[in-house]
């Protein structure tokens, strides 16, 4: 199977390439040149895609770009030799001289998987490597290459081992099985037992037991890849990146055993990535990312909707139509009314894993339900999780007889207590304080100065995005539609339109601020946007506050100083869209809102980093 995987016309022996992309490239044509491949761009795409996750270049002048996709015709190692080398980004920083390209299809077999690792793990030996760079012919590489094909996936004996490890790369071809053996051969080594879990293409191999991990002494984690960790619990366990398996083996297992590891806690199964983010933002993200479904799905039926009249779901107007109500009950009732207990819950349980979901959920349904909003949500998220945390401090010193009824009673019973009692008796009070004072403030300013009270409003619509402060100018504008006066609620809808249409426009223009799913996301705020669904920009302000905020608040005001000088009326309770025919001067309305989202699109691009 190993020589039907290796030919001499997918061997170069002396690349012309000068850097990495082009020495991917020319082992990319060669092996479209010999009919390996049915799409290279495609095969490079996921080349390229790989080494963004970390680069596999690794130490001792060797690269092994890999990806396992359906652009792969048929499973082949195209080698390469550059004799000057290449800057490659390897581990040591030293220039690439080896590189070995694996390309394996979407449905290869558990059999060419395991042979194509088995061949990238031999490039550890010092006499592998040295016999391939000195070699004078195509044969020749292919002949080393045959004698020191071995098996890496050999099942260890039951026995006791003093340490354990796992190893998992993003692809599990090569950098798994290196990790694995890299270790494993450093504790024969050093005198030491050890068995190494692969979780790999193929699936887990060599998986760990009870009894390994009762009688280890310590265990090594090398992984880019969700591996599962709540069997770990209470063992001492390094956890690092898979590179570092293959880099540092001996350092590892000493740290392993000498004590000085950390004891491993967890509730769940734990996800361990190379770049994983960490401290707030990591928590944000987690909070953030899993509200998303709720407010892209509910925004969206609220928007079709409307599209059926602006009050065509309430029973008691003329417009009424039931599939229209139906819609609002489902996406306005209950997604978005989940969207900020489950963002806060998220939150909780990024902090104090499954424990902290509960007490940081109901801390965002009591912030939901007393007008704290989405910023009292996230107080509520990390007080949850924290609260969790000094729990377990407290409780660790209770008898390890009742470890088992912590997650299960006294976690979420003190948990939900602590949090809850802060949110009511602390959090909300200020909240809505501020929010009594934005509103006084603004039955103070009157009418006197149009473009000011536009400015005033359409900027709080932005502050929190539906929270209270948005809630106050929303409520201002309906009191002035009462009352007979419609500028300030022109205003309004202005200001409330401007920060999704705004981060849509930047999403778009400026694509390489922002993640894949960010830029996905913003497509969903060009309908949300013109629909007056403010709500659509809290993952991203929530996400990077300090620079979306401020760019959606500026944006808004600029839209809303705008509608008052044009004198832009609005009679109708709602926005987006659906009211401009309703509208006095609905073009420069329409003008208001564009310039504004423009202006915030722009500052957004200006201040956010390149990903």
């Amino acid at each position: 199977m190993l020589k039907s995987m290796i030919s001499k016309e997918c061997i170069n022996l002396n690349l012309t390439s000068k850097n990495k992309n082009d020495v991917i490239e020319e082992l990319v044509n060669m092996l479209f040149k010999n009919g390996k491949l049915n799409d290279p761009e495609e095969y490079k795409k996921q080349i390229l895609k790989r080494e963004k996750q970390s680069s596999t270049g690794l130490e001792e002048g060797v690269a092994i770009p890999h990806a396992k996709t359906d652009a792969v015709k048929i499973p082949t190692v195209a080698i390469g030799i550059s004799k000057k080398g290449i800057d490659y980004g390897s581990l040591d920083g030293e220039t690439s001289k080896l590189f070995f390209m694996i390309a394996a299809p979407e449905s290869a077999t558990d059999s060419h998987i395991e042979v194509l690792s088995q061949l990238t793990t031999s490039l550890l030996d010092d006499e592998v490597r040295e016999g391939i760079l000195n070699a004078k012919s195509e044969e020749e590489i292919i002949d080393i290459l045959l004698k020191t094909n071995k098996d890496i996936n050999v099942e260890n004996k039951s026995e006791d081992f003093e340490i354990l490890g796992v190893t998992s790369c993003p692809t599990g071809i090569a950098h798994t099985y290196m990790a694995a053996d890299a270790l494993r051969k450093k504790a024969d080594e050093l005198g030491i037992k050890m068995k190494v879990e692969t979780n790999g293409s193929t699936g887990v191999k060599n998986k760990l037991t009870d009894e390994d991990i009762k009688n280890a002494k310590g265990i090594v984690v090398a992984a880019d890849q969700n591996v599962e960790m709540a069997r770990f619990n209470g063992k001492r366990v390094v956890i690092v990146p898979v590179t570092e398996g293959i880099k540092n083996p001996e350092k590892l297992i000493k740290k392993a055993l000498d004590g000085s590891a950390p004891i491993y806690t967890s509730d769940k199964t734990t996800n361990i990535t190379k770049k994983e983010k960490t401290g707030f933002y990591k928590h944000l993200m987690s909070g953030v990312s899993n509200m998303l479904p709720f407010v892209v799905g509910g925004g969206i039926l609220i928007a079709i909707s409307f599209m059926f009249g602006i009050k065509a779901f309430d029973a008691n107007d003329p417009t009424f139509n039931p599939f229209a109500k139906l819609l609002m009950d489902i996406g306005g009732g209950n997604a978005f009314f989940l969207m900020i207990p489950v963002m806060a819950g998220f939150i909780g349980m990024s902090i104090a894993d499954r424990p902290g979901f509960a007490p940081a959920m109901v801390a965002g349904l009591i912030s939901a339900n007393n007008g704290a909003g989405f910023l009292g949500a996230l107080i509520g998220g990390f007080l949850g999780g924290y609260s969790i945390i000094l729990l377990k401090k407290i409780f660790n010193k209770l008898p390890e007889s009742l470890e088992g009824i912590k997650p299960i009673l006294l976690y979420p019973l003190f948990g939900i207590f602590i949090t809850g009692t802060i949110m009511y008796k602390v959090i909300l009070g200020p909240v809505a304080t501020l929010n009594l004072g934005m509103t006084s403030m603004l039955q103070s300013m009157g009418t006197g100065n149009l473009v000011l009270l536009g400015i005033v409003l359409a900027g709080m619509m932005a502050v929190d995005m539906g929270g209270p402060v948005n809630k106050a100018a929303f409520t201002f504008g309906i009191a002035m539609i009462s009352a007979g006066n419609y500028y300030p609620h022109a205003a309004v809808m202005a200001g409330g339109m401007v920060p999704p249409l705004g981060i849509a426009i930047a999403t778009t223009v400026f694509r390489n601020k922002f993640t894949k799913e960010e830029k996905d996301a913003g497509k969903t705020c060009y309908i949300m946007g013109a629909s007056f669904i403010t709500e659509g920009a809290i993952p991203f302000a929530a996400a990077d506050p300090a620079r979306v905020i401020p760019s959606c608040i500026i944006g808004s005001a600029i839209a809303g100083g705008i509608s008052m000088f044009f004198k832009v009326q609005l009679p109708a309770p709602h926005g987006g869209i659906f009211v401009i025919p309703i509208m006095t001067n609905p073009i420069m309305y329409v003008v208001a809102v564009l310039v504004g989202s423009f202006v915030t699109a722009a500052l957004i691009g200006f201040l956010k980093p390149k990903k």
